[in-house]
């Protein structure tokens, strides 16, 4: 099972990606070296938004869509999960 995920960071900023652990990645972004550089000087992050796929290719596909996304578009997207 893969989720992507949406994290609002403390700049008020969205960052998107996937993984096979939620609460394990959300973790990582928000206390240790492991998250991403981008989230690393942006924290506190809060997860917004996450979405279950069978597959990482699903993931991955929905991802880039929404990574392709204009802000605005994406906090629609949020607000209406």
């Amino acid at each position: 099972m893969y989720y992507l995920y949406i994290l609002k960071c403390a700049d008020k900023t969205l960052y998107t990606g996937i993984t096979t652990d939620l609460k394990r990645r959300i973790t990582e972004h928000s206390t240790s070296k492991l998250g991403a550089k981008y989230t690393s000087s942006r924290r506190p992050v809060k997860l917004v938004y996450s979405k279950k796929f069978k597959n990482r290719s699903m993931a991955s596909k929905e991802e880039a869509r929404i990574k392709r996304l204009k802000r605005d578009k994406k906090l629609d997207l949020i607000k209406n999960k």
